[in-house]
């Protein structure tokens, strides 16, 4: 049971550095040696190494450390591990890949600022799927919220804008702003599609002859709540058991197996769900 513990507590953080470090490879491989400004604290550690060459890991290492001491002294938070772990790797991801990537691994600067940012967005997506983050952002959202009512979504896009504009004043390219905006674009399509493709549920039901055994396996074996409906149908005229479960996207092999191995001629029906709250699932947020 402890090495079960103990692999279970590692995985997660095993997840977190390989998405830390996707992000960080996007950042370091195609849009810094691009000259492009993407959002977040990485992008203004990459206006400050524009300017003065000093490497954005240190940036984005310090100002992550002064805003959970300011989030400390005003918000009394309590950061998590997983928190302060995601801040170190993901800065020692940028320093030492910035240190030996010099030039951009594509020429075309729109080509870069498609795969930097896709890059970076699935990176940040897994690495939250996991409970893992690279602070900055997430932080001055908590901070702010503490004197305005406004979204966190809507905080994370005027940073993002505000970013990316400043860099008019390094570079005077309208271009490198419209770039910097479509790294913002691709980043948050990709982090939805991640986040959203772990978290996907199916609704899952099963007609069978044998509802009592699937219902009892799929209960054991996957460790899902089941609930068994009375049906009736109108074709047959009979009586019939309906077996629905609700499950997440890597529950569902297993159930069809399961159905499959008890019940060859069951009829099964899956639809996907728009949001499935309470009970082992999403948490309600208003």
């Amino acid at each position: 049971m402890s090495i079960r513990n103990t692999i279970n507590f590692i995985i997660p953080y095993f997840y977190i550095t390989i998405g830390l470090f996707i992000f960080a490879f996007g950042w370091t491989a195609f849009l810094i040696p691009s000259e492009i400004i993407g959002g977040g604290i990485t992008g203004l550690g990459a206006l400050i190494f524009f300017v003065s060459g000093f490497p954005v890991g240190y940036t984005t290492l310090i100002a992550n450390a002064i805003l959970i001491l300011i989030a400390l002294k005003i918000l009394g938070a309590k950061f998590g591990i997983n928190t302060i772990y995601g801040i170190i790797i993901s800065s020692i991801f940028f320093i030492i890949l910035q240190k030996y990537i010099t030039e951009p691994f594509v020429k075309d600067q729109f080509m870069a600022a498609l795969i930097g940012g896709g890059l970076g967005g699935v990176g940040v997506g897994i690495a939250f799927s996991h409970g893992g983050n690279s602070g900055g952002t997430d932080i001055i959202a908590l901070i702010i919220n503490k004197y305005r009512n406004i979204s966190p979504g809507r905080i994370f896009l005027y940073i993002d804008i505000f970013i990316i504009a400043s860099s008019w004043f390094i570079f005077y390219s309208i271009e490198k702003i419209v770039y910097g905006y479509v790294v913002m674009a691709v980043a948050s399509y990709s982090v939805d599609l991640i986040i959203n493709g772990s978290r996907q549920s199916y609704q899952i039901m099963i007609y069978s002859n044998y509802d009592k055994i699937i219902a009892d396996r799929i209960s054991k074996e996957v460790k899902r709540g089941v609930t068994c409906l009375k049906a009736h149908g109108w074709y047959s005229k009979k009586d019939i058991n309906v077996v629905m479960v609700i499950a997440r996207k890597h529950d569902k092999p297993k159930i069809m197996a399961i159905v499959k191995d008890t019940d060859s001629n069951a009829f099964i029906s899956i639809a996907k769900v728009m949001g499935v709250f309470g009970q082992n699932f999403d948490e309600v947020k208003l």
